[in-house]
């Protein structure tokens, strides 16, 4: 799929022009004027400008400079409720304090997950996960990483079934109970990425055979690869470990005939995912799946699917230019705020971290919101902010339990 991204041919309207401005230092203020069209984000430095560099495969563009985005044409009620709501996260739950029949609770670094005996509750929160830990709560996030899943969960029966039994909230998904393989299958299409486990990360430390893939020489950043690869990690509490399809096989983690069917699967689930992008104006860069085998035997697709938190997008339509500019692409993604954390501390090792900037945890609620508008063509359903969050999604689980028994 990688290599038609290309010559596709992408739709007549996309999006309206977006506009870009790098981000080097801390020390910025915010100013908003709005107009009867929406609004207009002004970034105003007391720092220098980043300059934009060029990169050549030895000297990449520094990940200091940040490039956010700024969304002209943003819905103003979106904003506001966006502001309004940064108290107001949905960062933690306890559902089975307040919702009879829930047996437990797993706190995963998004997903609070609750035994249900024959299902599973899960509830999506907003928290932000990132180097292996929480590093804050964006607004109405949890909402648009479950509603984004269910659309995708909708889209991909025909490459794969899901474990999806209802949807009682915006933030829930009641699912069938699986047993869940302990390896991330991850797909990417370009060498990219900021983390330890990033393609880009490892090929510039000089990793030539990446989970079992051979990588040529004088690759550089944000390239496109000349096909779609598998990077699967192992699933682990404290940081994921990329292995190889023969490691996954020697230590007893999947059969072969399971990791097979999952390889297939996941590979033509990122090609389909490419296509729906680009048909968007969007290019899906990289992703992760999940898959778990149910009572009787039939694999199917966990978690979440193609969501602005398991996946990497860029704007296609600049995409080509910026490159052959050196520039990073115009992401709608979370990296921006992953390579402020990298700037100002170290995520792996510091014990405390700084607090994420207000205003770039408002930026990454407003693109989340626009990439889930973009790919399913809905409008975003503010919730209602009459009963408090917790307690609406009480009162729906309650009565989605009630009518499974």
């Amino acid at each position: 799929m990688v290599d038609c991204v290309g010559c596709l041919n992408p739709t007549k309207t996309l999006f309206k022009e977006t506009n870009f401005s790098p981000l080097s230092s801390p020390n910025h203020s915010f100013h908003c004027n709005y107009g009867q069209n929406g609004f207009k984000l002004r970034r105003k430095f007391k720092g220098i400008y980043a300059s934009s560099t060029m990169s050549t495969p030895n000297h990449p563009r520094p990940d200091s400079s940040i490039d956010v985005l700024n969304q002209g044409n943003a819905n103003l009620e979106v904003l506001l409720a966006i502001e309004g709501s940064l108290t107001n996260c949905l960062s933690e739950t306890n559902l089975h304090l307040t919702v009879p029949g829930l047996k437990s609770k797993t706190r995963g670094k998004v997903r609070d997950i609750y035994d249900g005996g024959d299902f599973l509750v899960l509830v999506t929160t907003d928290r932000q996960s990132a180097f292996d830990r929480v590093l804050a709560s964006i607004p109405f996030k949890g909402q648009v990483l479950n509603e984004t899943s269910l659309w995708w969960f909708d889209q991909t029966h025909h490459i794969t079934p899901n474990a999806v039994l209802s949807v009682p909230d915006k933030n829930v998904t009641i699912a069938k109970k699986c047993t869940i393989f302990p390896v991330e299958f991850v797909v990417r299409g370009f060498v990219t990425g900021s983390t330890d486990t990033s393609l880009w990360t490892v090929y510039n430390n000089g990793v030539r055979n990446y989970c079992g893939n051979a990588l040529p020489d004088g690759l550089v950043k944000n390239q496109r690869l000349e096909r779609n690869i598998l990077t699967p990690t192992t699933k682990a509490a404290d940081h994921d470990v990329p292995v190889t399809p023969d490691e996954i096989i020697e230590r007893g983690l999947m059969t072969k005939a399971d990791f097979d069917e999952v390889r297939e699967k996941a590979l033509n689930l990122f090609e389909y995912g490419q296509r729906v992008a680009w048909e968007h104006g969007l290019i899906l860069v990289d992703t992760k799946y999940e898959f778990g085998k149910t009572s009787d035997g039939t694999v199917v697709l966990v978690d979440e699917v193609h969501t602005p938190d398991s996946s990497r997008y860029w704007i296609a339509k600049s995409y080509e230019e910026r490159f052959r500019n050196g520039l990073e692409p115009e992401n709608v993604d979370k990296e921006f705020l992953r390579l402020w954390f990298k700037d100002h501390c170290n995520p792996y090792e510091d014990e405390v971290l700084p607090d994420a900037p207000k205003e770039l945890v408002c930026e990454l609620a407003s693109r989340y919101i626009y990439l889930y508008e973009t790919i399913t063509g809905s409008k975003f359903d503010i919730p209602k902010t009459e009963i408090p969050i917790h307690d609406r999604i009480s009162q729906n689980v309650s009565s989605a339990l009630a009518s499974l028994k």
